[in-house]
């Protein structure tokens, strides 16, 4: 091999080597300089197993920087159900909350249970600092809403809601071109639609539908159920606001089926330029998780969870589209929360928020006190 030769391989050689030392010192830092909690799975605690949603999460929870330490639940019929389900160990099972917690120490609770439940769990959690995520809806009443709003902010810790359609990326795709970019002009007029045939229709586990049908512990029948997605989404589209007025019509249109709770609901929300209408049910056709968005200059449709249509000149028909997936971490649950437990987002006011669910509990209080009434209800409520 020639001079010429050596020393251009000697060049090529010094070349990698400085390129590899300087690729892994730059991945050595950048990994050295991570916060220490997104380098750990979340320590999660599962409260309760009486709730259908608990399926889907321990679908979703595998992979994900989340390290179960352990479910709280006292019915053996339907812990040994999910045991097996699952294939979970004898050993993650307790029945005893506080004991769970200070033996533990999950940095947060993911709650499975009836919504009357709730408070006492936030009363057992933050004060020991424990994050708390509930399954929609946040409460069953105002007052225990508040109470729990009031211990996230006496310790500090965070107290969360879980809506399915907050991960909708047609949702999100809604939000950006309606109030962010003001693509309809102002907004006059939001619709939204949640519900399905009904729980004993759609064949729910039984666990569930003992509470879910019960008045006392889920606060109501299909207004609680599916009226906490439009109590949250609407407001949320009109800057976290709360609306003037709420005035609510509840029926029992099977009282063979529900004779104890309402299974059809329509709450009409009153803004200064503008109204918010929740129809909720269990008596619809077919299942349903959409809303209606009406502007000045146009109108946008949610179809699914990622289709909708949107109309902006008169003499066109609705353009079909696909929302783009939504931005990590907003496209599951676990995704995003787990950032928002590792501090790398802030929740205030998003969908999720004690802010936004405060005012949806408002809401739902006012059209209880409007449907047993026939009157209408004006907020702030006392």
């Amino acid at each position: 091999m020639s001079i010429q030769g050596m020393v251009f391989g000697m060049h090529n050689l010094f070349r990698n080597r400085f390129l590899n030392t300087l690729v892994c010192g730059c991945l050595f830092f950048a990994l050295a300089n991570l916060p220490t909690e997104a380098a750990n799975p979340i320590r999660v605690g599962i409260v309760g197993l009486t709730h259908g949603h608990v399926r889907g999460f321990f679908n979703k929870v595998a992979g994900a920087s989340i390290e179960i330490v352990g479910i709280v639940e006292s019915d053996q019929e339907v812990i040994e159900k999910y045991r097996k389900l699952f294939d979970l160990d004898t050993d993650l099972f307790s029945s005893d909350l506080p004991r769970f917690l200070d033996e533990k120490k999950p940095q947060v609770v993911w709650v499975f249970i009836n919504t009357k439940t709730h408070l006492g769990i936030v009363e057992a959690a933050a004060l020991r600092g424990v994050h708390v995520v509930f399954e929609k809806p946040l409460a069953v009443d105002l007052a225990s809403a508040r109470r729990m709003a009031a211990m996230a902010k006496q310790y500090d810790t965070h107290v969360l809601t879980n809506l399915e359609t907050s991960w909708f990326p047609s949702m999100h795709e809604t939000y950006r071109l309606a109030v962010e970019e003001n693509k309809l002009g102002s907004i006059t007029k939001i619709v939204s639609h949640f519900g399905h045939p009904g729980p004993v229709e759609n064949g729910v586990p039984s666990e569930f539908l003992a509470w879910l049908t019960d008045p006392v512990l889920n606060g109501g029948g299909a207004s609680a159920d599916f009226g906490c997605y439009g109590e949250t989404i609407i407001p949320w589209m009109m800057g976290n606001q709360r609306p003037l007025s709420v005035t609510a019509v509840f029926q029992t249109n099977k009282p063979d089926v529900y004779p104890r709770v309402d299974d059809n609901a329509t709450i009409i929300l009153e803004y200064p330029h503008a109204q918010g209408i929740i129809q909720a049910s269990w008596d619809w056709t077919f299942p349903r998780k959409d809303i209606h968005v009406y502007g000045r200059n146009g109108i946008i449709r949610t179809i699914d969870t990622q289709r909708y249509d949107i109309r902006l000149e008169r003499k066109e028909d609705p353009v079909v589209k696909t929302a783009a997936p939504s931005p990590e971490p907003h496209g599951s649950s676990i995704d995003y929360f787990t950032a928002v437990f590792q501090g790398r987002i802030d929740p205030a006011y998003s969908l999720s928020s004690i802010e936004n669910n405060l005012i949806a509990m408002e809401i739902m209080e006012a059209a209880r006190l409007s449907a047993k009434s026939g009157k209408k209800v004006k907020l702030p409520l006392n």
